[in-house]
């Protein structure tokens, strides 16, 4: 009989969850950065493999300050998933500090089995270091099990695969065994135009900025994106471009490659950039941008 089922992974920001499902599915699905908050939709991806389709959710981090609406929106995001999967990925890496115990306390609630995933392993030189991790763990949350992996690495990955997928009911698959996700083109665009962003500016400024696609259409074997980033201030704004707009072309040419390889089709990609005024705390903007 086939298995079949959800499996939310979460964590707070910068953990490495995105990084785990593209080591997962053998492909880049999810944008990656080394600055917190990343990711900031839930992102569906699907890998099936002989009688197992395994439906991982990854989130945005969780984290306990909401000062304005998006940081609202990314906490609903992750935390809607709780009670509507099978099985949750927790992870962490090197301690549990304040934000973990945060999350700890709503994992407390839930029905499903929780595995706790502790990540970047690879980076701990005297792996006798992580008992007492293991050990406080423990004593925290009655864990399904406990696994040490690096996603960066994909070492224990496949491990983790095989221990997620007894916790999978037994079903019928819910996807066509080719289908690798349920987001659109559309939204894949917006996303790697923003982890460009996010890779290529200093510290703050990802922070306020998003990505709106503006066309997006198939033509003589190519596909035509046109694509505004919105920013709050004129500053910011200037940043984004560069001098001579230099930081707008190197932006724009490296996600035209990664599209490019997604996608398999040649790509012509067109960026502006506008200012919109705290757009990141105004709802009605958020929900005009996709985060609903």
């Amino acid at each position: 009989m086939a298995r079949c089922g959800y499996i939310g992974i979460i964590g707070r920001p910068n953990v490495g969850k995105s990084t785990l499902l593209n080591a997962i599915l053998g492909q880049k699905l999810s944008i990656t950065s080394k600055k917190p908050q990343t990711t900031r939709h839930q992102i569906l991806g699907i890998k099936t493999e002989d009688n197992v389709q395994a439906i991982y959710l990854d989130t945005p981090g969780m984290h306990k300050h909401q000062e304005k609406a998006i940081n609202r929106y990314m906490n609903k995001a992750a935390s809607s998933i709780l009670h509507d999967v099978d099985v949750i990925v927790f992870m962490i890496e090197g301690k549990i500090g304040p934000e973990e115990d945060w999350i700890l306390e709503r994992l407390k609630n839930v029905d499903c089995p929780v595995v706790l995933v502790i990540n970047k392993v690879d980076l701990v030189k005297d792996k006798s270091e992580l008992l007492p991790l293991i050990e406080a763990a423990s004593k925290k949350l009655k864990f399904a099990e406990i696994l040490p992996l690096s996603a960066q690495q994909k070492t224990q990955v496949e491990a983790l695969e095989k221990s997620l997928a007894k916790y999978l009911p037994e079903q019928e698959f819910i996807y066509p065994e080719d289908q690798i996700t349920n987001r659109s083109e559309r939204f894949l665009a917006a996303e790697i135009i923003r982890e460009k962003l996010m890779r290529s500016l200093g510290q703050e400024l990802p922070y306020i900025l998003t990505v709106e696609i503006d066309l997006f259409k198939e033509e003589g074997g190519m596909y035509d994106i046109a694509a505004t980033i919105y920013v709050e201030r004129d500053g910011q704004k200037a940043i984004v471009i560069g001098a001579k707009g230099q930081k707008l072309k190197q932006i724009g040419t490296e996600a035209r490659l990664d599209m490019q390889k997604l996608f398999n089709h040649k790509i012509h990609l067109q960026l502006w950039v506008k200012v919109r005024a705290n757009w990141a705390d105004d709802e009605r903007m958020l929900r005009q941008l996709g985060y609903d």
